[in-house]
């Protein structure tokens, strides 16, 4: 809801995708949207979501014995054999970078017990990161009724992912010796794209080419998908372009550093500095500005100690509250009376 009281520019940029989107991540502010609540077929983008479930539910090491079912899996692979032994994290390679279907489903055999096993885990992390339009009967994206998404969705997954640092350091290499493989990403707009760290490519006839990828620039995240585009690498090219353009972001707080300095009534000081418990950021269009507004728990009275929180500032952009950062005393605010019989008691014992 907040997001719609501040409409993207859809006339300023478009592309060839039946359904698109572009998302800064960190606030997670709509920039461009097109048919984003479509119900759309995803194919190999699904494996963004099997990745996740797979990296926080299993481990790394694990060694996987590849069974007769993954290593006759139709589709795109990593030509996994039968008994095969690979760890999980080669599995992931052959997953992201070579969009093994296969990969998928020893992943998921290993992960979840069983092909239906992991599926159920996949819908639950999908409910649980807020991707309530979208439902999942594979591992690995082949055409089902039952396995469907939509491009809104999917940014909501793609913003979960990119920061998960495992994820984020496989789905963003260009080639890997693993395993006893050679594999080479598919992804050609790490290649493409200055500053693309991902995510996935996908393809069924059915569902066309489908692309979620993420770019930074300057610090500042931004999240494209396109569904059913035969144009989609020139597209993420141009929706990056317009919305690091367009959208900069501001940064109103940064982790550790003074916001504003509040009044200390009753102290040796008369204010102390307040400083930001995390860091906020907010991607601006022409015209808007962010202001910042401190909202005291109660007023301050000596003494305060360092690192007590007091606060919150609260970040609007034309009135409306886009953030709030939790503020922090730095520094210690000693009552006048205590601090003037400290400094007598120190001269004393001298």
């Amino acid at each position: 809801m907040l997001f719609s009281l501040f409409p993207c520019q859809a006339k300023a940029v478009g592309t060839s995708a039946a359904s698109a989107i572009l998302v800064d991540v960190d606030s997670g502010r709509v920039l461009y949207e097109q048919n984003a609540d479509a119900r759309m077929l995803i194919a190999s983008t699904t494996k963004i979501l099997t990745a996740l479930v797979a990296i926080r539910e299993g481990d790394l090491s694990d060694v996987v014995t590849v069974k007769r079912e993954a290593a006759l899996t139709e589709g795109s692979s990593m030509y996994l054999k039968e008994g095969e032994q690979l760890t999980l994290e080669t599995l992931l390679y052959g997953l992201l970078l070579c969009s093994g279907n296969d990969a998928a489903v020893a992943i998921a055999d290993h992960v979840g017990g069983s092909q239906a096993g992991f599926v159920k885990m996949m819908n639950d992390t999908a409910r649980e990161i807020g991707m309530e339009h979208s439902s999942f009967a594979n591992p690995n994206g082949l055409d089902d009724e039952n396995h469907y998404s939509t491009a809104r969705d999917m940014a909501c997954l793609a913003r979960t992912a990119v920061d998960n640092e495992t994820l984020v350091r496989i789905a963003s290499t260009r080639t890997v010796t693993i395993g006893g493989r050679t594999m080479t990403n598919h992804n050609k707009l790490l290649a493409m794209e200055e500053g693309c760290i991902g995510l996935k490519t996908g393809y069924t006839r059915a569902a066309g080419r489908t692309l979620v990828s993420c770019a930074e620039r300057g610090g500042q995240r931004l999240v494209a998908v396109t569904l059913q585009d035969g144009n989609d690498w020139a597209d993420h090219q141009s929706l990056y372009d317009y919305g690091f353009a367009a959208y900069p972001a501001q940064r109103g707080a940064v982790l550790g550093q003074v916001v504003r300095r509040a009044a200390v009534a009753g102290g040796m000081s008369a204010s102390v500095p307040l400083v930001a418990a995390e860091g906020f950021a907010w991607p601006l269009a022409q015209g808007e500005t962010l202001e910042t507004r401190v909202e005291l728990d109660a007023p301050l009275t000596a003494p305060v100690l360092l690192g007590t929180r007091v606060g919150e500032a609260v970040f609007t952009v034309g009135g409306a509250e886009v953030g709030r950062v939790g503020l922090l005393c730095g520094e210690t605010v000693l009552p006048a009376v205590e601090s003037a019989l400290a400094v007598l008691k120190e001269g004393l014992s001298s």
